[in-house]
């Protein structure tokens, strides 16, 4: 399974925020510590303050704060809220459905392998993400003192 890139930006702006400290970079400043498109990270950002995980605060003194919520967001719903709980293959799509669609126990198969993903993610943390070796990396990237 291959992840959204807005799924992996996602991980990224809530680990690069969870080592932040005191500090609360802006989103242009983010989206320069992860050498990604502002308006990538804009997008990401938004989405992930309408979920609660994020603080956005405008003007001067303003910036981006991890919440308690963001912090101890399991990375498997946070997965789940940018990739969708869509089946892995559209054998529905296209200008002709897929004719085993009636039959297939392939469906199956990969609906129960994304589950497997997903449930190995749940247990997982923001927090738990950025221990070491992880945390002082982002910092090394990051203008966080």
């Amino acid at each position: 399974m291959r992840l959204r890139r807005s799924t992996d930006l996602a991980l990224r702006v809530l680990m690069r925020l969870a080592v932040a400290g005191e500090s609360n970079p802006t989103t242009r400043e983010v989206a320069t510590d992860m050498d990604v498109p502002y308006t990538h990270a804009a997008k990401v950002v938004a989405e992930l303050t309408r979920m609660g995980l994020l603080a956005a605060r405008r003007g001067r003194g303003g910036g981006l704060a991890l919440t308690e919520a963001g912090r101890g967001a399991s990375v498997g719903a946070v997965v789940r809220a940018f990739e969708g709980d869509g089946d892995v293959v559209d054998c529905e799509g296209g200008p002709v459905p897929c004719p085993l669609r009636a039959a297939c126990r392939l469906r199956g198969a990969l609906r129960r392998a994304q589950e497997a993903f997903y449930a190995s993610l749940d247990p997982l943390t923001v927090a738990d993400m950025v221990a070491d070796p992880t945390g002082p990396v982002l910092l090394g990237i990051s203008r966080a003192p």
